[in-house]
């Protein structure tokens, strides 16, 4: 095995003016990634071929914790009591089929190259680190695309309705970071099919008995035993009472933490909090600053929104993305007095077109989101206010046929039409970037374990294969393959060993601390009984990661982002207001336990984005970019994945650097003008 080193970041580089130091910091640590020997196309077939494995009539005997289910979580849940392994699934909604996996649209990524175009298991690999800035481990990148085919043929096999062309084959369509097409798509109802056939799986084994569902729990504790991860503290959202569970290992697959934004296209639900109380018992939290804004989002149109609509990616393969040319024309547009069709088509500007002529319309989703926010800065926005690009079909429509463009995109359209009330198929779209995706996450070894024993990461909440930047239909492949091809063998791994470990009892010392220091944080926000709601705190903390932590960063605003996320964090805890009880339903004090991890998060970001004194991918520092305005990395000193180790309340976390080494590839910068 290959051992990767994490090792303390220096401070020498920091200044009296920079970001409050880190903690002490002990010598270097010795982190194992476990990392397989040998070529890189080989580490996979030579890990499996050498895994440790369990027998079936052992797996009888051990029990796994599955908290989330979602398209990793259910298809992870699935795949363990498929094996045999007893799988308590832990749903913060009443159904996995209401799980956020739902709302992905445009498709999944898969290397089967169906239209010769050139695709390849190496190419999607490359791609794939490509167009995330050269910030990913290589070996996981690698075996991620390898396995793509398969899930694509699972999914087949489980009846997801992926469009076919006229001969029968399955279709693909073009994504943003690709020139091939290897996006398979159903309709732009993706993730909504996939996820039925995970949650079919799922129900499948919940029939059968090997998997026992808890709907309605949210985790809000890990309980530790011997320094490995042994079961949950978990709340029943409807009777509020506090639960405990155990299991000889916990595999956590609760998504990202995009919700810190407040707006985003996140669903309500989604938060943050099980990674931040994973944190907090001692596994790294790697690459906060790394979260993706989506390019193709309806626009903000009110202070009453809770969250933003996502229009899938898929839309930029015939949408072609313009302003107007001339800013008095976008004046007048902003002001009613013209419309996008009024505006002659060389009084366009096709922006994406003339800077990246050789991806056009199909770059990367943050080089995709810059380009839009510097339009709209220079004064050539539209929309009533000014942050908005046209989206805009005259072209497919003419080129293809309208039949066609409605087989492709006709429930997107739909959608559109019903929240803006103007129709897509006759004006332009109206676009804007928003918070959609974090690739920072839990820090996951080869194994998807974490630095604690016993605790595995899979999904969004981990940070595993995206880099700084997630390609389009990335994240369903990475979810599914992480839940039916990944976990189930790396797992046995450590589960290996476990067999001879009998079941463990709740009412040990470490679950009866853990469940008291959960009542205890929840009588502290119910005793507080301040004058502010829940969301206007979260409103509050989202404005100012949007203006400081969001598309552009300076080492300023970081600093004062800091700054200002500790008052919020003030102002919560003595100001708060949640009514109701906690023994019951309540939904408020869901939402407060939440917000407290978010504001958590919201530093972490700041912290892990002032540390990084480059830009690369989504993380875009103002002070680092290229004479043309692209991102500015530094390879000499910023090539590793940064791993957050907390150190109590109030103190200031230790990072350490996962050194990223590339031996299949050449690093450099990105090119998507040629």
């Amino acid at each position: 095995m290959a051992k990767t080193d994490i090792t303390p970041e220096g401070m020498e580089a920091q200044t009296q003016q920079e970001a409050p130091k880190a903690a002490a910091q002990p010598a270097a640590k010795k982190i194992d990634s476990k990392i397989p020997e040998g070529p890189l196309a080989e580490k996979w077939t030579h890990y499996k071929s050498h895994q440790k494995l369990v027998n079936p009539a052992n797996k009888r005997r051990l029990d796994v914790i599955v908290v989330g289910t979602g398209l990793a979580g259910a298809s992870a849940a699935a795949s363990l009591g498929e094996m045999g392994f007893n799988v308590l699934s832990f749903c913060i909604q009443d159904s996995p089929r209401r799980a956020h996996s739902i709302a992905a649209q445009g498709g999944i990524n898969a290397a089967k190259n169906y239209q010769n175009d050139g695709d390849s298991v190496y190419r999607l690999f490359y791609d794939t680190i490509k167009g995330g800035d050269y910030r990913a481990r290589e070996a996981n990148v690698y075996r991620l695309a390898e396995v793509s085919n398969s899930i694509i043929d699972q999914c087949v096999a489980q009846g997801v309705p992926f469009a076919r062309e006229y001969g029968g084959l399955l279709d693909n369509r073009s994504f943003g970071g690709a020139q091939v097409s290897r996006t398979f798509y159903a309709k732009g109802q993706t993730g909504q099919q996939l996820l039925l056939g995970a949650y079919s799986a799922l129900s499948r084994q919940v029939k059968k008995g090997t998997v026992k569902l808890f709907p309605r729990h949210e985790m809000l504790d890990l309980v530790i035993i011997d320094g490995r991860a042994r079961g949950i503290i978990a709340r029943n959202l409807i009777t509020g009472k506090i639960e405990r569970y155990a299991a000889h290992a916990v595999v956590i697959a609760t998504g990202g933490y995009g919700r810190t934004f407040f707006l985003s296209t996140n669903a309500m639900g989604s938060n943050g909090s099980a990674a931040i109380q994973c944190y907090k018992k001692g596994a790294y939290f790697a690459n906060p600053a790394f979260a993706q804004i989506h390019p193709t989002c309806i626009p903000v149109h009110g202070e009453f929104q809770s969250k933003l609509t996502l229009m899938s990616e898929s839309l930029r393969n015939d949408g072609r993305i313009w302003v107007p040319k001339k800013k008095e024309d976008a004046e007048a547009i902003r002001a009613g007095k013209l419309k996008p069709t009024d505006i002659k088509e060389e009084d366009r500007d096709y922006y994406l077109e003339r800077r990246y002529p050789a991806f056009g319309n199909l770059v990367p989703r943050d080089v995709a989101s810059r380009a839009a926010k510097e339009r709209c800065d220079a004064g050539y926005g539209i929309g009533s206010t000014g942050l908005a690009v046209y989206l805009d079909f005259a072209s497919a429509i003419e080129r293809l046929g309208e039949d066609v463009v409605r087989a492709r995109y006709g429930n997107l359209f739909q959608m559109y039409e019903k929240i803006v009330d103007d129709d897509p198929y006759k004006t332009p779209m109206m676009i804007y970037p928003a918070i959609h995706y974090t690739m920072g996450g839990i820090w996951v070894d080869y194994e998807l374990s974490t630095s604690i024993p016993g605790l595995f990461a899979i999904g969004e909440a981990n940070f595993s294969d995206h880099g700084a930047n997630r390609l389009g239909a990335s994240a369903l492949m990475q979810g599914l393959a992480d839940g039916y091809f990944v976990l189930p063998y790396t797992i046995q791994n450590y589960l290996s060993d476990q067999i001879t470990v009998p079941r463990f009892s709740t009412s040990l010392p470490e679950f009866v601390q853990a469940e008291k220091d959960v009542n205890a944080r929840i009588a502290k926000l119910m005793s507080i009984k301040g004058k502010r709601s829940v969301d206007s705190i979260h409103k509050e903390l989202g404005l100012i990661m949007w203006e400081y932590v969001g598309m552009g960063r300076t080492k300023e605003g970081l600093e004062t982002a800091l700054e200002k996320i500790k008052e919020v964090k003030k102002e919560f805890w003595t100001n708060v207001r949640i009514p109701g009880e906690p023994n019951s339903l309540n939904v408020e004090l869901e939402k407060a336990l939440r917000l407290a991890d978010f504001i958590e998060i919201g530093r972490l970001m700041a912290l892990d984005a002032l540390n990084r004194n480059e830009s690369c991918g989504g993380h875009f520092r103002e002070e680092f970019q290229t004479p043309d305005g692209e991102a500015l990395r530094q390879d000499d000193k910023y090539m590793y994945v940064s791993c957050w180790e907390y150190q109590g309340e109030d103190k200031d976390p230790v990072m350490y650097k996962e050194e990223l080494k590339y031996e299949a590839i050449k690093v450099q910068q990105r090119n998507y003008k040629q």
